[in-house]
This record gives C-alpha cells, sequence and structure tokens, in this order.
C-alpha cells in the first residue's frame, strides 16, 4: 500500500470517482452519496441545471443549449472545475458546512492502478478545490480488496477484479501490495456499445444508450449460456425511415457479440495468471477470483470466467460499493496490518 493505515486514520472523507458512479463515504457518517458523474449545464449562462441521476435521466433528450456533461471518464477526471462543482452540489449545504469546520480537512481518494501522474494530480487538485487541505491517493484494487472483505494484509493470495464502465483492472495481492496488475480498457460501456452497433448493422435498429440495460436484464436468466428464450423484443428508431420500430431479437447473437469485447478481460486474466508467482497461483485455485464492480453483475459473465480459468469466481455482496467501503474502512480504523517483528541477532 502506498499510503500507510495510520495516514488514512487520519482523514475525514474518503472518494471515489468513477467513470459511471460518484460515491462519497464520510467518517462517523457511512456513505453520503451515491449518484451517477453526470452534470447537465446550461450553455447559455454556464449554470448547473442538474447532477446525478436527474442529470443522467437528460442525456439525449436535452435541447441544443443544455450539456450534459461527464466529468470523469475511466476512473480520470478529465474537466477539474465541472467535478468540482458536481461533488459540490451532490454533497449539498448541510454536509459541505459539516466538513468546512474540521481545522484541516483531509480527504482520501481511489485511483486506478498505474494510474500517470497527471490523472493523479487532477484527482487531487478536484478535492483539494472542495476544501480538502492533503489528499492521499489509494489504488483502487486495494481499496476494493479491503472493501469486499478480502484478507489482503495475509501472506496469502487473493485475486480480485473491478468491472468498471470504461476500464477492467485485475489483480493478484498479498501482504497488502499487489503482486501483479494489469488494467484493460475495456469496461461495461464497450459491451453496451456492442449490443448498440450489433443491433444497428443486423436490425438497422438505432437504440438509445439507456436502453441496453433492459436487453441486458432480458439476458439475465440465461446470461451468456445457450439456454432460456430464443427471442427478446426490442424497441428503437429505424435507421432508413426514423420512425419507432420493434424487432425480435435473437439473444445467441446478442450474446456472441457481449463475447467479442469480454476476450481481452479473459487475455488480462491470463496475463495476470502468468506474471504470478506458483505458490500464489497454488493459493488462487483454492480461492478463485473476486469480482467487483457495477459491470461485475452482467449476466453470465461470472460463468465465463469459470469456464476459462477453471477457478472458482465469487461476486462480492456489494459490488458496486467495494472500493469506497473499503477506503471508509481504513478511515474508520478498522483495517490492521500485519505486524511483522524485526529477528534478533
Amino acid at each position: 500500500m502506498t499510503v500507510s493505515l495510520e495516514q488514512l486514520q487520519r482523514c475525514h472523507v474518503a472518494v471515489d470517482l468513477g467513470a459511471a458512479r460518484t460515491r462519497v463515504y464520510v467518517k462517523g457518517l457511512g456513505l453520503v452519496v451515491d449518484e451517477p458523474s453526470v452534470a447537465a449545464v446550461n450553455t447559455r449562462t454556464g449554470s448547473l441545471i442538474a447532477v446525478g441521476a436527474l442529470a443522467e435521466q437528460m442525456t439525449g433528450r436535452t435541447p441544443a443549449y443544455i450539456r450534459v456533461a461527464r466529468p470523469v471518464s475511466g476512473g480520470t477526471v478529465v474537466d477539474i472545475e465541472m467535478a468540482q462543482r458536481m461533488l459540490r452540489h451532490l454533497l449539498g449545504d448541510k454536509l459541505r458546512r459539516q466538513l468546512r469546520r474540521k481545522p484541516r480537512l483531509r480527504a482520501a481518494a481511489c485511483t486506478p492502478h498505474e494510474a500517470d501522474p497527471l490523472a493523479q494530480r487532477a484527482t487531487v487538485e478536484t478535492l483539494v478545490g472542495l476544501g480538502a487541505r492533503r489528499v492521499e491517493l489509494v489504488d483502487t484494487l486495494i481499496a476494493a480488496a479491503v472493501g469486499c472483505g478480502l484478507p489482503v494484509e495475509q501472506p496469502t493470495a487473493t485475486m480480485i477484479m473491478v468491472c468498471g464502465a470504461a476500464t477492467t483492472q485485475i489483480a493478484v495481492l498479498s501482504l497488502g501490495s499487489i503482486v501483479t496488475a494489469v488494467r484493460i480498457p475495456v469496461g461495461g460501456n464497450a459491451i453496451d456499445e456492442a449490443i448498440i452497433q450489433h443491433l444497428r448493422q443486423h436490425h438497422e435498429l438505432l437504440l438509445p444508450s439507456q436502453s441496453v440495460r433492459p436487453l441486458q436484464l432480458a439476458l439475465h436468466g440465461n446470461g451468456l449460456q445457450l439456454t432460456g428464450p430464443a427471442l427478446t423484443e426490442i424497441h428503437g428508431r429505424d435507421v432508413a425511415t426514423g420512425l419507432a420500430r420493434s424487432v425480435q431479437v435473437d439473444t445467441a447473437a446478442v450474446r456472441q457479440a457481449i463475447h467479442t469485447p469480454l476476450t481481452a478481460v479473459l487475455d488480462g486474466v491470463g496475463k495476470v495468471l502468468r506474471d504470478c508467482p506458483p505458490d500464489l497461483v497454488a493459493d488462487l485455485a483454492d480461492r478463485g477470483i473476486m469480482m467487483v464492480g457495477g459491470s461485475a453483475l452482467l449476466p453470465g459473465l461470472d460463468q465465463m470466467l469459470r469456464d476459462a480459468t477453471g477457478m472458482p469466481v465469487h461476486i462480492a455482496e456489494r459490488p458496486d460499493v467495494c472500493s469506497v467501503l473499503g477506503l471508509g474502512a481504513m478511515l474508520d480504523g478498522k483495517i490492521q496490518p500485519m505486524v511483522l517483528n524485526p529477528l534478533a541477532g
């Protein structure tokens, strides 16, 4: 762990700025914010119209003078000013007043594995702009492992996969540190895009991005397996006429379209296992892979990993909030480091 647990225990607030959702954990209060990382802005006046869930509902439905912005992409802040304004409104006046009373407000934030210095600096500047005097950065992989209850500080291997909206991060942890890890630029958004492109090419149907989730839920009963209903009815807009149209979609073909981006994830799992010491791989054969992140709930993804690796695969109890809850556990002092007494002589 790059930052010590003692330093994290001095922090007052933990922030997980994700591409899909922003979550804030306040010491003593718990998880206080869990909203989409979206803000709607009036381009004529520059004023903020909506943030969070309401702004997400506006996506694709706004007049020309309203812009729906996503200030976080791939776990990295790409618009610092907009991220600050979004966080300020998500926290609300009452909570901001409580935090402002802290004499030296300290914050902790999750950063993607091997995030470049510019990305780390953008995260720090976002929180400093909200009043934080000091910002501690923690690798998302370690925070997520702590949040789902893995024995991170013990000398045994634990494998975690953080399935985000824009990226998938896979790592093997031991003794509180990352042994080997990889970050793949494929996440839930890439899977959504694969479904949209499939329907456009094979059915000449334009599907709104917000309609992809119902299709994934239709696949939920059978996941990525070859069982369950053969056809699913989908509503969208005809490419040629622009009129609303319904089509019967072959779920097997959609399954095949989803498989394509997921092969990169399977390759990443294989790379991590190849780079891992044999003793730790032996531990993983019993423990398996723990999946966290919002995209971990993609139907059938866990079974696909089981088939590809032959290892047990588990989904965390609350996969979408594991990272911020792990940071919160470190802030509250619930995680104790393994004490190694130096040998005399």
